[in-house]
């Protein structure tokens, strides 16, 4: 078969050929782009005669997918599949396979980071110390006794979870589905009224579909703790976040930290929260660490290698 890497993944490129070095031996044909591209028509070119293409969080439209007459399966080296064209796919019967588990920790500990800069105003503190200023206004905020509110019960969830009941924070979860390791952990599940209304910090976990776009709407913004900070870690468009805009330069939410939004970066100038008061943003690098980059790669190169072998693993339902 033809298996072509469209994109870097964020390893070494001689970690590429190691990890594909048996795609060969075994009678495959091996390509790899080193660069990145979200033009459709350089897509198409890439992704023409192969059987097989690998990609990480680029969009990967339906109409490529369309006149790739030879596709019979997509790797993706990400959790969520959202920016694959998933109406073709299913038309056209391919298969594909993600890489879910490999930035648990790495999300967790943003999601966490985010909140601690937040609450203990890292980056004023670190200005006044570099223009000659005391600490004067800058008292912060402990997680301790403070109640934290997880929309999403995933394993990325889960391990944020754990990480804020470990600084002492009280921790609700909302989910459709309860699951046994969340109460054995000490965590108590709410209804999701209870946890915005309840919540000090709300940190949100869930993967962006048909029912979730738009999940934290204005409305329940206005649900939330007045004087609570929200975390978004995980999809942009799950959150209205105009009216989020809103609730943090009005006063009704303390801060906020993002790292997902409506559309990847660059951002545009009129972005509405670029001009928002208190809110922390990061390029969407939530998942990005070294140790997560090596293994989302070899979770990606083992799911081709379990297609090849007849075995497939990591399937997606879509």
């Amino acid at each position: 078969m033809k298996i072509s890497l469209l994109e870097p993944i964020g390893i070494p490129e001689e970690m590429v050929y190691e990890l594909a070095a048996g795609f060969e031996q075994e009678g495959h044909a091996f390509t790899y782009y080193n660069t990145k591209t979200t033009d459709p028509e350089e897509l198409k070119q890439r992704s023409r005669g192969q059987d097989i293409v690998m990609i990480a969080n680029n969009p990967y439209p339906s109409q490529v997918v369309e006149v790739s007459e030879d596709l019979k399966m997509i790797a993706v080296a990400f959790t969520g599949i959202d920016h694959v064209g998933l109406d073709a796919c299913r038309k056209k019967d391919v298969m594909i396979c993600n890489c879910a588990g490999y930035s648990n920790q790495s999300v967790a500990e943003l999601a966490v980071g985010m909140t601690v800069e937040l609450m203990r105003k890292l980056r004023k503190c670190d200005e006044a110390a570099r223009a000659g200023l005391t600490g004067a206004g800058l008292t912060g905020m402990e997680i301790a006794g403070r109640t934290v509110g997880i929309i999403g019960c995933g394993q990325i969830g889960l391990r944020t979870a754990k990480l804020f009941a470990a600084f002492g924070a009280r921790v609700l979860a909302y989910a459709r589905h309860q699951r046994p390791e969340w109460k054995e952990a000490g965590i108590e599940y709410a209804d999701l009224d209870t946890l915005l209304a309840q919540s000090d910090i709300v940190s949100v976990h869930i993967p962006l579909n048909e029912s979730t776009r738009g999940f934290l709407s204005a409305e329940r913004l206005a649900m939330m703790k007045k004087g609570s900070f929200l975390i978004n870690c995980a999809r942009g468009p799950v959150v209205d976040n105009e009216a989020l805009a809103g609730a943090l330069n009005d006063g009704r939410l303390a801060g906020a930290g993002i790292d997902v939004f409506d559309m990847e970066p660059p951002l545009p100038e009129d972005y509405p929260l670029l001009h928002a008061r208190n809110v922390l943003l990061t390029p969407h690098i939530a998942f990005a660490t070294e140790e997560s980059m090596v293994r989302r790669a070899k979770t990606e190169f083992a799911n081709v290698y379990a297609y090849l072998h007849g075995k497939p693993e990591n399937v997606c339902k879509f």
